[in-house]
């Protein structure tokens, strides 16, 4: 299934993205059962990051200021800096475009977001008792941010998309 571009259907791009959101979690919540902590914490953070794009299509316009040029893709199609970033959401972009959505959605969009990128890094990484490469001393305490990742998402989800406000 290929990814619905978000200048051309929004509607389903964000349907795309927020299914995508719940798969990765699902795996996410697997990988955790298994022990499998640094692999979870990369679907917790990938769960993430698709419903904050899901977020960021709800939310354009807003991000519209902040994101005011032009990106030309592998084509040479031109297409707006907001929907290149809402359509590939690139991890350099993620806090940025969180510090916005926060102002939308409620700050624990931003908080949510620092707990995904501390995850993404102890991804890579793994723990560190001295703090130098993951800011995690042991998986015990990834496991924890990632079940909080994981309820967050779910909350965000209902609380935006679900609810008869959002």
């Amino acid at each position: 299934m290929e990814l619905v571009k978000p200048w051309r259907n929004e509607a389903g791009y964000m349907r795309a993205r927020l299914l995508e959101a719940s798969y990765e979690a699902e795996l996410a919540a697997k990988f955790l059962e298994e022990g499998l902590i640094r692999n979870a914490a990369g679907r917790a953070y990938q769960a993430w990051k698709a419903l904050l794009a899901a977020l960021a299509a709800r939310a354009r316009d807003e991000l519209a200021k902040v994101y005011t040029g032009m990106k030309r893709l592998r084509s040479g199609a031109r297409i707006s800096e907001v929907d290149w970033v809402i359509a590939f959401m690139p991890s350099s972009r993620v806090r940025p475009v969180a510090q916005v959505l926060a102002r939308v959605f409620g700050r624990d969009v931003l908080m949510y977001t620092d707990v995904a990128l501390n995850l993404h890094e102890y991804q890579y990484n793994g723990p560190d008792r001295e703090g130098v490469s993951s800011r995690y001393p042991s998986d015990e305490y990834a496991k924890e941010d990632i079940e909080r990742l994981l309820k967050g998402v779910e909350e965000v989800k209902r609380r935006v998309f679900e609810s008869p406000l959002g």
